[in-house]
């Protein structure tokens, strides 16, 4: 992209944004472009006994900074976790609010092959809010049974850097497989090789508005 572009990164939990796009939140922030990143819910019933309830609030902060996501570009919301589905009329109006507040050229969320209910719930609901927007789902490969890999960015050392860096930031989540520097360094050398580059991530066209390029 040579011009500057809005870019908003749908997480339906926080940490959901860094696995499936960090890399690519680095490399743009390091470009230039203005980067927002909307959390919906902080999965407060999902953390250990030994967390406080706000843990996961204080990470995702934690984590966007070190990709340099500005703190106010960073909007955090409060919906129960698992529970996305029941509220999806709430969402879409949220979304409609955030796409007449920023007007954004280009928008990541969730694959449309992602079986997460909180997840999917997220993407068809940005499908129509943002219809007059670019739509790149990312790829969370524990969750997608499939995944159309249409479209790759290239990402510097830096930015996969960056991107582990903000996945350290999760201490409540760092048992997880998905979370560790190898498996995250593994997929974007994966994703470098299919796209003939030494790194990048791989999306899943929604929509792609040819004018917003």
């Amino acid at each position: 992209m040579q011009t500057r572009k809005r870019i908003l990164v749908l997480a339906p939990h926080t940490d959901d944004g860094e696995l499936g796009c960090g890399g690519t939140i680095s490399r743009y922030i390091r470009e230039n472009h203005e980067v927002y990143y909307v959390a919906f819910s902080t999965a407060a019933k999902s953390l250990a006994p030994q967390y406080p309830s706000d843990q996961l609030v204080t990470e995702v902060k934690a984590a966007t900074k070190i990709l340099g996501v500005p703190s106010e570009n960073l909007i955090i919301y409060d919906y129960e976790v698992r529970e996305l589905n029941f509220h999806r009329q709430g969402i879409l109006e949220d979304l409609v609010i955030l796409n007449n507040r920023l007007r954004p050229d280009w928008v990541f969320t969730p694959s449309l092959q992602d079986i997460h209910q909180d997840h999917i719930t997220v993407t068809n609901e940005a499908k129509r809010a943002f219809k007059y927007c670019s739509l790149l789902g990312y790829e969370l490969p524990w969750n997608n049974l499939s995944m159309k890999t249409d479209c790759f960015i290239s990402i510097t050392e830096g930015d996969l850097s960056s991107k582990i860096g903000a996945l350290k930031a999760y201490e409540t989540q760092s048992a997880k497989p998905y979370m560790s520097s190898s498996f995250i360094r593994s997929l974007a050398t994966v994703r470098g090789v299919q796209s003939g580059t030494s790194l990048a991530e791989a999306f899943e066209v929604i929509r792609v508005m040819l004018d917003k390029l």
